[in-house]
């Protein structure tokens, strides 16, 4: 019974955030992209001038917005719960690669469904991709793969990432000219602020309840065969798929693309990368966020890593390009990441299978 409860919320719940995320392009945001974490969080590192990428700088209500829903839906539900200390440093790292990959492909698992659903077959490589990542995360986990244990931690702790975005917020509506502001490109792109900030409190406080997450979903589906989660994403491509379908924003095949490159091997590679570094850290991009709005301050570093992987990833050209495709720098970060990651998963089972003897 329980089991079918939460297929239906999840159901009705990608039902709404898909057609936020098709609304959001009208109002502003740059097509295909009502929302994706990896590049608004990009966004954000160049709007607070920690990278000079001038067309993609711009300080994300959605993002804010993702983590006070959050926050304020599990304080309202009593499942605000402070918790972490579990690998703090790794999972920065972890975090980083995460991003580095998916600015490669040019988006995060969400997405990567908006773009297919609007056609982007570049997302279907990006999918198949993402899918091997996950599976190999997957395996790693059946080997007893952890990077430890949480623990109970302040409430200090627990609000530190949820003040700092409040603060954020109100600084990027009293004080502008302190951020950086881009004039043309997809920085320049966006819907008014009060639209982006209700819309990121909608999806952050309906993701937060629902435990929408893309990478839970497909490691679910393999672990233990439970598609449960699935269900929320399936609902969000069915409901925009029509959408796109209705209004004539379906143009299905690899060229041409809103803001995307079909350079196959590395959309491929780079989801991989994305979804391999995201089972690891318990959840994509977007739980992150969602967890770290709950308190869990091993998700808040995540957030912070995803952030400083942005600006990595633009300040030493390894984010794919649209329409062109990722450079040598990037073909050479994200073969580094996967070579990382899957040498940190060995070594920390490893580890596990010599404490247990």
């Amino acid at each position: 019974m329980k089991l079918l409860k939460d297929k239906r919320n999840l159901l009705i719940a990608g039902i709404i955030i898909g057609i936020v995320a098709f609304l959001l392009p009208l109002f502003g945001n740059p097509k295909n992209m009502g929302f994706c974490i990896a590049c608004f969080v990009r966004d954000i590192a160049g709007g607070l001038k920690l990278h000079n990428a001038a067309v993609v700088q711009y300080i994300r209500p959605e993002i804010i917005g993702l983590i006070l829903g959050s926050f304020l839906i599990a304080v309202v539900t009593k499942e605000f719960k402070p918790r972490g200390g579990s690998s703090p440093v790794l999972r920065f790292i972890i975090a980083a690669f995460v991003m580095i990959g998916a600015l490669a492909f040019l988006g995060c698992p969400f997405r990567m469904i908006i773009r297919l659903s609007a056609g982007d077959l570049n997302a279907l490589v990006g999918l198949l991709g993402f899918t091997g990542g996950v599976a190999l995360g997957a395996f790693f986990l059946t080997k007893g793969f952890s990077l430890g244990r949480y623990q109970k931690q302040s409430s200090v702790e627990g609000v530190a990432l949820p003040f700092v975005n409040i603060v954020l917020l109100v600084l990027f509506l009293a004080v502008p000219a302190l951020f950086a502001f881009s004039e043309k490109g997809p920085g320049s792109m966006h819907a008014p602020i009060v639209i982006s900030l209700l819309a990121g409190l909608v999806v952050g406080a309906l993701a937060q309840k629902t435990r929408l997450c893309m990478v839970g979903g497909i490691r679910d589906t393999i672990l233990v065969k439970d598609t449960t989660l699935l269900f929320g994403f399936i609902s969000i491509f069915a409901v925009m798929l029509v959408l796109n379908l209705v209004t004539g924003n379906f143009k299905l095949g690899f060229a041409g693309q809103p803001v995307a490159h079909s350079d196959h091997l590395f959309n491929f590679l780079g989801m991989a990368l994305c979804g391999l570094g995201s089972v690891m850290l318990g959840g994509c991009p977007l739980r992150q966020l969602i967890l770290a709005g709950e308190g869990n301050s091993d998700s808040a570093v995540s957030v912070l890593g995803l952030l400083v992987g942005a600006a990595i990833s633009h300040n030493f050209s390894l984010a794919g390009v649209a329409n062109e495709g990722v450079k040598t720098n990037g073909r050479v970060a994200v073969i580094f990441g996967l070579v990382f990651l899957v040498a940190v998963a060995l070594i920390k089972i490893y580890q596990v299978k010599k404490e247990e003897n």
